[in-house]
């Protein structure tokens, strides 16, 4: 059984305030936060450290493990977050909920080797950088027990960066980074908070003025839980590229939404071209079945993609449904009237079809995010 971290050095710490915080977000992570506390006791000794674990409500508790923690070692501490999710957010709020000089981010799962920690807080507190990154890439890093697909996936993603953002970085994807709280003030106001690539927010929103240390690292396997990559959190990826691109013009919620928004209307005309042509339905009943399908689907992968961090479960789910339908049936509205404005006017069928289109897709998007979402 292993032993708790000495809680001298920790009272010591918090009477002389802390040099570095480390930012851990988590969600469903009960089984690693203990380990995860002593491995850092070990790997810091002689820096005055705390540690702040941003939780979004794990339904496993982690919360709880937290707190009963920090009641005896007051370097640990939980920023419990209800209602809300997402990988950056938690990581820009837990730093914003310090004070020491120094931030770092790391995972909860004890993939990251936190033993080069110090060389990494040497190189920033050095002022030769005010940003050092933990790399898998650069010689002396390793990937780990990665398989093929995962491989070629952080390699695809590592490319799309380089070229949407103009970072050039051996692993821009990185989630582990200990860095100057002068430098994260710096680009707080600029970053978009989406996905959960932090980092590549971070330095893309510095524009070139931050200066990197790269430090190799052996990316280790999990030890308990679940990974938390999947589609949805690819998707997060996108929207933040697009955000770093043309965010300061045309939100990436709207470019997700609009996206959806196009697969809709290719649901729509599958489902309508079945019953009309296929099925001998009347037009106006397929039409009608077709748009109330097509709806259902928008609001879906609204719901899991566009606003992944505001889901809506179980109950809510349907109230939002019912929500969006009622949002819609007005954007539909606004839609028909101000085209068949336009057609009237002598307007070119298309362009006035077109400008109906944007008028109640504005509509919808700007009305569902304060209504439904």
């Amino acid at each position: 059984m292993s032993q708790a971290p000495s809680l001298a050095p920790a009272a010591s710490a918090a009477a002389d305030g802390y040099e570095l915080t480390l930012v851990i977000p988590t969600f469903n992570e009960s089984l690693n936060v203990p380990r995860m506390v002593e491995v850092l006791d070990a790997a810091l000794q002689g820096i005055r450290w705390e540690v702040v674990f941003v939780d979004d409500d794990s339904p496993d508790g982690t919360a709880a493990v937290v707190r009963a923690m920090s009641q005896t070692d007051p370097r640990v501490r939980v920023l419990h977050r209800i209602g809300r999710r997402g990988l950056s957010t938690a990581c820009i709020e837990g730093a914003l909920a310090s004070s020491s000089e120094f931030v770092a981010v790391m995972d909860a799962d004890l993939q990251h080797d936190e033993t080069v920690l110090p060389q990494m807080l040497a190189a920033v507190r050095s002022g030769k950088a005010d940003i050092a990154v933990g790399t898998r890439y650069a010689q002396g890093g390793s990937i780990g027990a990665w398989d093929q697909s995962r491989a070629q996936m952080s390699a695809l993603a590592t490319w799309l960066s380089h070229k949407v953002t103009g970072v050039q970085l051996s692993d821009p994807m990185s989630g582990f980074f200990l860095m100057r709280r002068e430098a994260f003030n710096s680009v707080v106001r600029d970053l978009s908070g989406l996905g959960f690539k932090i980092l590549l927010d971070i330095l893309a929103s510095g524009r070139g003025q931050l200066r990197v240390h790269e430090q190799p690292y052996q990316f280790r396997n999990r030890v308990a839980g679940e990974s938390k990559l999947d589609t949805q959190a690819l998707w997060d990826f996108f929207l933040l590229l697009i955000d770093k691109r043309i965010g300061k013009i045309i939100p990436a919620r709207f470019v997700s939404f609009g996206l959806i928004g196009g697969m809709g209307v290719v649901v729509h005309f599958i489902v309508l071209t079945a019953l009309f042509q296929f099925m001998g339905q009347g037009f106006a009943w397929s039409q009608a079945i077709a748009a109330s399908v097509a709806m259902v689907f928008n609001y879906t992968l609204n719901n899991m993609l566009t606003y992944r961090d505001r889901r809506r479960k179980g109950l809510r789910w349907f109230t939002g449904l019912i929500s969006f339908a009622a949002i819609c049936a007005i954007g539909m509205a606004a839609n028909v009237g101000v085209a068949n404005y336009l057609f009237v006017q002598q307007t070119f069928w298309v362009f006035s079809a077109l400008a109906g289109i944007l008028l109640g897709a504005v509509w919808n998007y700007a009305v569902s995010a304060v209504y439904t979402w």
